[in-house]
């Protein structure tokens, strides 16, 4: 069993594997912990497509990375997950040109943001971060299964303790929209979309798992305030201070950030370990929903029955039943 931990980086966890056979999506592909994610990917060999809404970004991306690793079987998919009509296009343009996919890595998303609602009428971080992806994962599955043995990455976040999936409101009809408790949900469902998705797949040879990257300076971060970053950072230090935290916390690069993210779409040591939340590239621990310790996963961002409903919530929102 390798070990690495919060100071891991991407080109350390994937020391040592080739992944010239290998084909990769990558949502959100076009900045950030999706840019390096894409490079680190590339650099082992791997043919990697860009999903993104910028393609002229996308571009620029693409440039810098086959100037820096040599490896020029880099793709781009227009994709905006905030449309489930834009989603179906994007699926069946994905579908037309590739036959198979190896690894999917969810990492798209957008955080805090003041109340607004995607095209269909989703509050926007869960239908963003969680609809879109779970709609364009199940229309490409075909893709993975042919791929199998494949992986699916679901971009959560330490955030998802902010919330469990509230099912009688999740679009914020009748409560006041609270934008960290908006994203709270949306990263608790993206690591129920991962315990869903495995429960469903993992038979067939497609493993998924929720991933909780750290804190990174990225665009992410574009809707928060001031306040918000210095609360941020004052949280950090604090739980630094904390023995129980030891080893956990700290502001990451985007090298670091995005470790935990290649770590569980390559590791061979994770097979059969489907469903799992991951942290600091390594499996997180089960922590007491009621805890004030940071690090960990709460128990119902990993509840079996509540993935069971919110699959059926997802399907039931988007119109459209998934296996």
């Amino acid at each position: 069993m390798r070990e690495f931990n919060n100071q891991s980086t991407t080109d350390e966890v994937l020391d040592g594997l080739d992944l010239q056979s290998k084909r990769v999506l990558v949502t959100g592909g076009a900045s950030g912990l999706g840019a390096e994610t894409v490079r680190a990917m590339a650099a082992k060999g791997a043919e990697v497509i860009i999903a993104a809404r910028n393609e002229q970004a996308a571009n620029e991306v693409k440039v810098s990375i086959v100037e820096s690793t040599g490896n020029d079987k880099i793709e781009f998919l227009h994709l905006e997950l905030a449309s489930l009509a834009k989603i179906k296009a994007s699926a069946a343009d994905f579908n037309a040109r590739f036959d198979r996919l190896d690894i999917l890595i969810n990492n798209a998303g957008i955080m805090a943001c003041p109340f607004d609602k995607t095209e269909d009428g989703f509050e926007m971080q869960f239908g963003s971060n969680h609809i879109g992806h779970f709609y364009f994962t199940n229309l490409i599955m075909p893709a993975l299964l042919k791929a199998a043995p494949a992986r699916v990455v679901s971009l959560s976040s330490l955030g998802h303790r902010a919330s469990p999936i509230v099912f009688d409101d999740i679009h914020y009809e009748e409560r006041a929209y609270e934008k960290w408790q908006a994203y709270g949900q949306a990263k608790t469902a993206n690591a129920l979309f991962a315990v869903g998705l495995n429960a469903r797949f993992a038979d067939k040879g497609v493993e998924a798992f929720g991933v909780h990257p750290g804190v990174i300076a990225t665009n992410l971060a574009r809707h928060i305030t001031e306040e918000d970053i210095q609360r941020i950072v004052d949280e950090n230090k604090e739980m630094k201070k904390d023995p129980a935290n030891a080893g956990r916390g700290g502001i990451k690069s985007v090298e670091q950030g995005a470790a935990t993210s290649c770590y569980a779409a390559t590791a061979p040591e994770l097979t059969g370990k489907g469903g799992a939340y991951l942290e600091d590239c390594g499996l997180a621990e089960k922590v007491p929903d009621d805890t004030s310790f940071r690090g960990g996963v709460r128990g119902f961002a990993i509840d079996p029955e509540a993935a069971e409903k919110l699959w059926a919530a997802s399907e039931a929102i988007g119109g459209q039943k998934f296996v």
